[in-house]
């Protein structure tokens, strides 16, 4: 007689585990034991359908929810990717991300690969419709909490700015910060090496000449201590840190939020006399230098702009009306066949020029979008690293480096921003919806080390 037997099937369960902070994590106990030991006696609860729990560890301590550049996570990932994993247990939601965007794509890979999604807090346990249904109501809520609350935050800062009140920030030379009243306190030391710069520029009106004589008598940018005892500031002066203090209006006594001034809690260092006379003389330097370039300056897309209609190529060309030069630029395709065989046809130079510099402008100031590009970079460049034998600069170098052009991007040479461009943007792509961006693989790499080379550099001409 043959006795039918089954197998008992086995489902691997990974316990994900997160803590914003490293408070606490050099205890022998910590919250992330804690987390694990709920997580392992939720799975014991279901010992009876096969759960088990795998012994790997997948934590991050002191590592925020908001990126999804964790070493354990990135270790669970590749291991369900790898077929190894079952279910995925986490103690809380927000343990795994705080972004609904990444969580919403990490359970759409999830369910890809068949594998299953348990909160013990929540309860929610996506191996049924009506786990699935409750965290997708979850994740809603907790997204539009997370808004509210962000913009709380926004109108309290907003307030405070319009009351002239110190908010945070990156701390300024000139001033100490009353921790407990929260305002800036003139620092009288670092105050006279403010005034000194305001008056050398009014001597010398170049930014580049003040760094260097900066530099060489061993001055160097406000060095402070972060919250976790990082040393963070105390480099050498770049024209760009030069132009940084020349124009913030703090150094007057003001407050700026969204284009309006507001007196502020703090002394003012500069006197209103010299601070006009310093921004004269940019005002001065920046109209200089267009009038100097403007004859000069070709299509900036030339080469680079394609119609997404037809796939053909945008070509520069202009129309003339009552003496005024209006410049474009033409679908090809369009101009052999006619405008009403493309739904493009033409756009204003001036206006998609700009909407490339405005998205060229938030890469530079986006620290967020630079680790993103970054990252996407990086391994396209792997290659061409091996080839030449070259290091390739860190994500910390790339942005140090990229901060230092954005604030005066409006007062390049066209001939300036179109070297830039071409450098950086590979395709710009123009649809009736939209336009679409496609950067080079290298090109912030190339462009962070040109502006460090360039910051080496003496001295520029006076204007």
């Amino acid at each position: 007689m043959t006795i039918a037997t089954t197998e008992k099937k086995v489902v691997r369960c990974a316990i994900y585990t997160r803590k914003s902070n490293e408070d606490g994590l050099e205890q022998a106990y910590n919250s992330l034991h804690a987390q694990r030991a709920m997580c392992e006696s939720y799975i014991a609860s279901f010992a009876s359908e096969g759960w088990t729990a795998l012994a790997t560890d997948y934590s991050d301590g002191g590592i925020s929810g908001g990126t999804l550049e964790r070493p354990g996570l990135q270790r669970l990932l590749g291991d369900i990717e790898a077929g190894l994993v079952n279910v995925v247990v986490v103690y809380r939601l927000d343990r795994l991300s705080r972004s609904l965007r990444d969580f919403l794509n990490m359970m759409q890979g999830f369910e890809q690969r068949q594998v299953s999604f348990a909160s013990v807090t929540e309860r929610i346990d996506t191996t049924s419709s009506a786990g699935r249904l409750f965290l997708n109501m979850i994740l809603s809520f907790a997204q539009v909490e997370r808004e509210v609350a962000a913009e709380r935050i926004r109108d309290k800062i907003a307030s405070a700015k319009r009351k002239g009140k110190y908010v945070g920030g990156r701390p300024l030379l000139g001033y100490d910060v009353d921790r407990e009243k929260m305002r800036l306190v003139v620092n009288a030391e670092e105050a006279k090496l403010v005034r000194h710069i305001f008056g050398r520029f009014c001597q010398v009106g170049s930014c580049m000449k003040v760094a260097h004589e900066l530099n060489v008598k061993g001055h160097r940018m406000k060095a402070w201590t972060s919250k976790k005892g990082r040393a963070i500031g105390g480099g050498p002066w770049l024209k760009t840190d030069v132009h940084h203090l020349l124009t913030n209006s703090r150094y007057i006594g003001l407050v700026v939020h969204k284009g309006e001034s507001f007196k502020g809690e703090h002394e003012a260092i500069i006197d209103r006399k010299t601070w006009d006379r310093v921004q004269a003389i940019l005002d001065k330097n920046r109209n200089y230098r267009a009038n100097q370039t403007r004859k000069t300056t070709t299509a900036i897309l030339k080469g680079i702009l394609r119609c997404g209609c037809c796939d053909a190529a945008m070509v520069p060309s202009y129309t003339t009306r009552r003496g005024k030069r209006y410049y474009y630029y033409l679908c090809h395709a369009a101009g052999k066949k006619g405008h009403d065989s493309c739904e493009v046809k033409s756009v204003a130079a001036g206006q998609i020029e700009g909407a490339v510099f405005t998205y060229l402008k938030d890469i530079f100031a986006d620290p967020e979008m630079i680790a993103r590009t970054f990252r996407g970079m990086r391994d396209q460049s792997a290659e061409d690293r091996l080839r030449e034998a070259v290091d390739l600069p860190s994500e910390q170098d790339v942005a140090q480096a990229l901060r230092t052009i954005e604030p005066p991007w409006e007062e390049l040479f066209p001939a300036e921003k179109e070297r830039i461009v071409r450098l950086l943007v590979e395709m710009a792509t123009v649809r009736p919806d939209g336009l679409s961006i496609r950067l080079r693989p290298t090109g912030l790499i190339t462009l962070a080390a040109e502006i460090g080379a360039e910051a080496l550099e003496p001295e520029e001409a006076t204007v």
